[in-house]
């Protein structure tokens, strides 16, 4: 090609890269994309020579398998523009050592470590940054750069798109200067590689993106189709690429644009599905972060945050997590197992040994939940692996010559059927793993049987206590309102006779949330006259595009609600400490129960008033929540462990704070405090009555809650004799039981089976809210339709407080009952 007609090929494609990157800004100011939103549903597997031996035919294997799944992408119109696809491989070192000596320098005796570096293409200016920034950092850390190898790519097989947006690919190649060894150099590369990430972001230059730098494997991957990696990186025809293990992905990206960098395989891991827990789990690992430690990174540390960088993709941040387990020397299933672990919980037949490494993981951070396949390379062990519920397939085969195959489909490579000696496929959060530094394939019962034997997990579990051993009696507990004060609470929230009636009563009586006719003819929260409370502004998110809802009912074995309170700590470590914690079994508790956790926690929590002056002003309710936001973060930094939220102190000059605001508010600045994890924050409120409070205070970081007026209104009406024989206590264990249920029910629609992991997602999005109140309260929540801020909210609770502590409003006849009264 002349050189004028490569400036205007360039000139297209630095024109096209422009117009997608408009495209894109404008569908996002009118919020029909949302980068947040991505999802992919995509064909995966890897596979592995079992003795650990480097192989040509693994290479060439993992090149077929990734041909066979070209049908799990997308394919733009011209043809040959696709998602991305990728594939991970061992390093061959005499491939690039030959390539070395011919620039003239003797590549030493070790380990050589490659860099696959995408840079800018059209700007040469960011070009020579990138590139100073990695030789710097590289030169720092005291290893040293044998130079730069542009990587031969052939760019007539792929299409204009793919051409348009396609960076510079170039490989550093690095020697071990250091002397250290193979961990240790891995180590030093990932830290490299974040301070390089860092150093460029700096320079605001955005598209640059580095593949791998480890002197264990390398990645090839782009935005073309499954067929084309082979012709696109001739290298990967070279009879020296050898290797042990070859992880491959075809993307299949929806409701995305897609990237080179977003084709996978990422540093770990390749992924088809979707993680539902994401904004959860984002959130809780920021929240993790001030607390991790260990001795493998020391001071470095710092270097490697924020764990998830900014703009991630789902797949993306989950590799950045494993990543990040996998190099401080957890095992790669043990990491697996902790992240996306099986749902043990209800296996009556699961071994205590399994069961008891589950409970530890469940003790130590919250699940990454979705429909998830993954494969991935960590160091020794190459691993494919499911999530709790198994809605995405992977099927196995092992052949005789000492090959594992592992996919999303079977037949990805022709093998001749006298040559399989085991066929298979993976069942729900089942693993199955090669250690090629053994030369062993483990499948998913002897890989538990492993990680359980690496520590006393059975006895480091016994030290968690359960809240029922805490409840001496039956008696469900009670606050001791007097029927006149019961009456002007329901007031103050807003309670009407229908409410009661309608909602509370049939959750006793039926066990299950009420059904309501055909249609919903109840104005918005922000358009109605009446007071809502702040849940009704608060939506409940449903699964999009490919991450399917689950069955609450047929997949409970899946759900649990087990809550722990203690050790949200360093999830880093690995050690008996971690066990000690109050175990429970739903979030819901009853005044008993709060009472005997309270007592149990003793010196350690703290008590905040969640009420408000009625005669404060127009800025009462502000300033009450900077002080309960104030009076948080003080406890927490004098050590308490535990925040108890509480409305109870509501009366003729104390309104009360919403407490969704109040939970939120709290949650949220105590994580940019970066003290989060630190305590655990209980809620005490009176507003809170149905299914849908409960998931929106969960939803914005509570931890446990207790309806304490909607308790004392069940026992109200048990003592007039509504609920028939049952006894007070068995009627507010009914009502514990429906909300449970509902809770599950949400979570499902989500694909959310773990309380954990949906505690503090903020999966809702918000309908008539202060865009900024939504930004300051609950960051990363939608909110499309602003509205009311905190002005106006003050105002509603206050029209509805004056109005319960009005001297006349509940002066009536004797005998006439509460609910006619309301």
């Amino acid at each position: 090609m002349t050189g004028r007609g490569q400036e205007k090929r360039q000139d297209k494609g630095a024109r096209f890269v422009r117009e997608w990157r408009a495209n894109a800004r404008r569908l996002e100011a009118r919020g029909l994309y949302d980068p947040r939103e991505e999802h992919d549903a995509c064909g995966v597997g890897f596979v592995a020579s079992i003795d650990g031996t480097p192989r040509r035919e693994v290479v060439e294997a993992g090149i077929n398998a990734l041909k066979a799944v070209w049908h799990r992408g997308a394919v733009d119109a011209d043809g040959k523009t696709g998602d991305g696809a990728g594939i991970h491989v061992q390093i061959p070192q005499d491939f690039f050592k030959e390539h070395i000596a011919r620039t003239g320098h003797r590549p030493g005796a070790g380990l050589l470590a490659i860099g696959m570096v995408f840079l800018p293409r059209t700007d040469l200016g960011a070009q020579e940054l990138c590139r100073t920034a990695v030789e710097s950092q590289i030169m720092r850390f005291g290893h040293a750069i044998y130079g730069w190898r542009q990587v031969p790519v052939n760019v007539e097989v792929i299409g204009e798109k793919a051409n348009a947006t396609r960076p510079e690919i170039e490989q550093v190649m690095i020697a071990n200067d250091r002397g250290v060894d193979e961990a240790q150099f891995e180590r030093d590369l990932y830290v490299i590689r974040r301070r390089i990430e860092r150093a460029v972001l700096a320079e605001n230059v955005t598209d640059f993106y580095i593949c791998s730098l480890s002197c264990r494997s390398v990645i090839y991957k782009g935005m073309f189709l499954a067929e084309q990696l082979s012709a696109f990186y001739p290298d990967l025809l070279d009879p020296r690429f050898v290797s042990n293990f070859a992880v491959f992905h075809q993307r299949y990206s929806t409701n995305t644009f897609p990237t080179w960098r977003l084709a996978q395989p990422f540093r770990v891991l390749a992924h088809n599905g979707e993680i539902n827990t994401l904004r959860g789990n984002i959130n809780w690992m920021a929240a993790h972060e001030p607390r991790m430690a260990v001795e493998e990174f020391g001071e470095y540390l710092d270097d490697l945050l924020p764990v998830i960088q900014n703009g991630s993709s789902d797949s993306a941040a989950l590799d950045a997590v494993f990543e990040l387990m996998v190099r401080t020397n957890r095992e790669l299933p043990m990491v697996k197992t902790l992240m996306i672990p099986e749902a043990i919980g209800t296996r009556a037949a699961a071994p205590e040994g399994h069961r008891a490494l589950h409970t530890y993981g469940a003790a130590v951070m919250e699940p990454w939940d979705g429909p998830a396949a993954i494969a991935a390379f960590g160091g020794r062990w190459v691993l494919g692996g499911m999530d709790r519920n198994g809605l995405r397939p992977m099927r196995y085969t092992v052949t005789g010559n000492g090959l594992l195959f592992v996919g999303s489909e079977t037949g990805m490579v022709r093998i001749n059927e006298s040559a399989v000696v085991e066929k298979g496929r993976l069942g729900p959060g089942q693993m199955i793993a090669v250690n090629l530094h053994e030369g062993k394939l483990y499948h998913d019962r002897e890989l538990k049987d492993h990680l359980a034997a690496r520590r006393p997990f059975t006895d480091w579990v016994k030290n968690m206590k359960r809240i029922d051993k805490l409840i001496r009696s039956d008696d469900p507990g009670s606050m001791g309102l007097d029927r006149d004060r019961l009456r002007r609470r329901q007031l103050a929230v807003g309670w009407s006779m229908e409410d009661v009636e309608l909602i509370l009563h049939p959750m006793v009586e039926d066990l299950l949330e009420p059904v309501g006719s055909m249609g919903d003819d109840t104005p918005l929260a922000v358009l109605s006259e009446r007071y809502r409370g702040l849940h009704h502004f608060f939506r409940q998110n449903f699964s999009q595009v490919t991450n399917p809802p689950i069955d609450s009912l047929r997949e409970r074995q899946v759900m649990t609600l087990r809550t722990r309170l203690g050790n949200l700590g360093n999830i880093l470590a690995e050690d008996e400490s971690q066990c000690d914690l109050l175990q429970l079994n739903s979030p819901v508790l009853s005044t008993a129960e709060f009472e005997a956790m309270r007592d149990y926690l003793g010196d350690t929590v703290a008590d905040i008033d969640c009420t408000f002056e009625a005669d404060g002003g127009a800025n009462a309710l502000r300033d009450a929540v900077r002080r309960i936001e104030g009076e948080a973060e003080d406890a927490v930094r004098e050590g308490r462990t535990h925040l108890i939220l509480s409305d109870i102190a509501v009366g003729p000059g104390r309104a009360m704070i919403p407490m969704v605001l109040a939970a939120g508010a709290v949650h949220t600045h105590l994580i940019r405090q970066k003290l989060r994890t630190f305590t655990s924050l209980n809620v005490r409120s009176a507003e809170c009555l149905d299914v849908h409070y409960f998931a929106v205070l969960i939803g914005v970081g509570a931890t446990t809650v207790n309806a304490y007026l909607a308790q004392e209104v069940i026992a109200d009406r048990h003592a007039r004799g509504l609920f028939g024989e049952r006894t007070r206590a068995q009627c507010v264990q009914r009502y514990k039981q429906a909300i449970d249920n509902g809770l599950l029910k949400i979570m499902s629609k989500m694909g959310i089976a773990v309380i954990s992991s949906y505690r503090g997602g903020y999966n809702f999005e918000a309908i008539g809210l202060s865009r900024s109140l939504v930004s300051e309260f609950f960051p990363g929540m939608s909110s499309r339709i602003s509205g009311i801020g905190l002005s106006g909210i003050q105002r509603k609770v206050l029209e509805i407080h004056h109005r319960a502590m009005d001297p006349d409003v509940v002066t009536v006849r004797a005998n006439v009952s509460l609910d006619v009264v309301l």
